[in-house]
C-alpha cells in the first residue's frame, strides 16, 4: 500500500474557488500551503475508465462539499465517481445491499448499522495495512481502529470502516467577556472546574445553564454529559463494556457516572433556573442565559453544533468562545474526547474502491474540505491553518489533543435502549429519582429486547 504521509507543503498564496486547468477543483494544485505531494502521489494510479459509486446522507449543499473533495480523487486517477445522498440512508443501504445492488462505498453517520451489516457479510474488510496506517497516523489512533472494527459473518475481527469527517461533542461554552469582567480563568482539569463552579456560587452568581427538552426525544442532551463523564471516571475499556453491556447499565462505575451529572445538574446553586427547570428546558433555549446581562449563566457543556442556537450575530471566539470539557488530573486517565463522525466503508468490493478509501488516507482529500466548512479531522498530517475558520481550528486542536476518542454511546446502543430508555431515565433522574433506580430500569428494558 501507498504511504499517505508526505512532508512537502506548496507555499503559494491560497487561491480559494479559483478554476483550474482541470475545470472543478476548487484549489488549484499547487497553490495554496496544501500537502500536494500528495495530490501528486495519487496521480501515479491510473483508474481511467473505471465508476466508483458512493451512497452517504449528505444533500443539497453538504453534498455539493464533499463533491468538492471527491473531484480531487478524479482529478487524479481518472476515476469517476458518483455520489448520491439520501435523508433515508439507514433505510436504503439496507435495502440495496439485501437486493445485491449496494454502492461501492457507503457513508454511514454512526458504526451500529455498519457493524450489523458487516456480521451479514454485507462489507468488505479494507486492504491490509490499514489499521497501522490509523494508528501511525490518527490522533487517539487505536480508538479510531477500535471503533471500525467489526465481527464479520466468518466470525473473525476486522476493520471494515474508515473514519472520515467527525464531531466533537466534548466541549464548555462561555462569555469570555463574562469571565474576563468576574476574573475568571478557564479551567484546565475537572478539578479545576469544579472549583470554579463553587466560586461563581460564592460570588452570588450561577454557574450552569443546562436543558434536557427535545421533543420526543427529551433527555439526549444528558446522555452525552453521562457519557463524557464515564471517560473521565473510567478506563475506555469500562466504557466500551458498557456501551455494549457486557457490564450492566446499573453497574456501580455507571451509576457513579450518572451521579456525578447529577452533582451539576440537581443543584439548585449551579443550575439557572434551579434543578427543577432542566429536564423542562428546551436544549436550543437553554444557552440563552450566557448571553443575558447580567449572565444568567457562566457555562453551557453542548456539542460544536450549539451556536446554530445563539442570538443572532453571535460571532464565535469574540462574543462566545469554549473549552474543552476537562478531564480529572487525579484519575490520570489521559485526554478523552466524546464525539461523533462518519464511517467509510466498502459495501461493493473493487480495487477501485479500495484505492478510494485509500485516498481518504491523504492529507488532500482533508485538506481540501478543511478550507471549506463542517469539516474536522484527527489526522496528524494535515495542515491545521487551513481550516475555514478559527473555531474549527481550535476543535481540531482538541481532537489532535486526545489520546482516546469514543463515539457517542446512546448511538451505538440497541435503539430502544440509546433512543428510548436511556433518555427517558435521565429526565427522571434529572426529576429527582435515584440514579440506581432509573440505571437498573434502563437494564430491565435492555434485558427484556436480548
Amino acid at each position: 500500500m501507498k504511504s499517505a504521509i508526505f512532508s512537502g507543503v506548496a507555499t503559494l498564496a491560497l487561491s480559494a474557488g479559483m478554476a483550474t486547468a482541470d475545470g472543478h477543483l476548487m484549489f488549484a494544485p499547487g497553490e495554496g500551503d496544501f500537502n500536494w505531494e500528495s495530490y501528486e502521489e495519487l496521480q501515479q494510479t491510473d483508474l481511467s475508465g473505471q465508476t466508483i459509486s458512493v451512497f452517504g446522507p449528505w444533500l443539497g449543499p453538504d453534498k455539493e462539499t464533499v463533491e468538492n473533495m471527491i473531484a480531487y480523487f478524479e482529478a487524479a486517477t481518472g476515476a469517476e465517481v458518483e455520489y448520491s445522498g439520501s435523508d433515508s440512508f439507514e433505510q436504503q443501504i439496507v435495502i440495496d445491499a439485501e437486493a445485491g445492488s449496494p454502492p461501492n462505498v457507503a457513508v454511514f453517520p454512526q458504526p451500529g448499522l455498519a457493524s450489523d451489516m458487516a456480521s451479514r457479510g454485507l462489507l468488505a474488510p479494507l486492504s491490509d495495512g490499514t489499521a497501522d496506517w490509523i494508528r501511525d497516523n490518527y490522533a487517539a489512533g487505536q480508538s479510531w481502529v477500535d471503533l471500525g472494527t467489526f465481527t464479520g459473518a466468518d466470525g473473525e475481527e476486522d476493520l471494515y470502516g474508515f473514519f472520515y469527517k467527525v464531531d466533537v461533542k466534548s466541549l464548555v461554552w462561555f462569555v469570555p467577556e463574562n469571565f474576563e469582567d468576574a476574573g475568571y480563568e478557564v479551567p484546565e482539569t475537572m478539578e479545576e472546574l469544579k472549583a470554579l463552579t463553587d466560586q461563581i456560587v460564592a460570588d452570588g452568581e450561577t454557574p450552569w445553564c443546562i436543558g434536557l427538552g427535545s421533543g420526543g426525544a427529551t433527555g439526549w442532551p444528558a446522555t452525552d454529559w453521562v457519557e463524557d463523564l464515564m471517560l473521565r471516571t473510567q478506563e475506555p475499556a469500562v466504557y466500551d463494556q458498557w456501551v455494549s453491556n457486557e457490564i450492566p447499565f446499573n453497574d456501580e462505575r455507571v451509576v457513579a457516572a450518572i451521579e456525578e451529572f447529577g452533582a451539576f445538574a440537581r443543584n439548585d446553586d449551579y443550575v439557572a433556573g434551579g434543578a427543577g427547570t432542566v429536564a423542562s428546558t428546551d436544549f436550543r433555549d437553554s444557552p440563552a442565559g450566557l448571553f443575558a446581562s447580567p449572565p444568567d449563566c457562566y457555562m453551557h457543556r453542548q456539542a460544536s453544533f450549539i451556536p446554530a442556537f445563539f442570538p443572532e450575530g453571535t460571532e464565535v471566539g469574540l462574543d462566545v468562545d469554549f473549552f474543552y470539557f476537562p478531564a480529572y488530573e487525579e484519575k490520570d486517565l489521559g485526554t478523552p474526547v466524546l464525539g461523533a463522525g462518519t464511517l467509510w466503508a466498502i459495501t461493493n468490493d473493487s480495487p477501485a474502491a479500495q484505492a478510494f478509501i485509500e485516498f481518504l488516507r491523504t492529507p488532500i482529500a482533508h485538506e481540501v474540505w478543511m478550507a471549506q466548512k463542517g469539516f474536522l479531522t484527527p489526522h496528524r498530517g494535515v495542515n491545521t491553518d487551513l481550516y475555514a475558520d478559527p473555531t474549527l481550528k481550535k476543535m481540531g486542536d482538541i481532537l489532535l489533543g486526545a489520546d482516546t476518542f469514543r463515539f457517542d454511546g446512546s448511538d451505538l446502543m440497541p435503539g430502544p435502549i440509546g433512543t428510548g430508555a436511556f433518555w427517558t431515565a435521565m429526565v427522571d433522574y434529572a426529576g429527582g429519582k435515584d440514579a440506581e433506580a432509573v440505571a437498573t430500569e434502563v437494564q430491565e428494558t435492555w434485558d427484556s429486547i436480548k
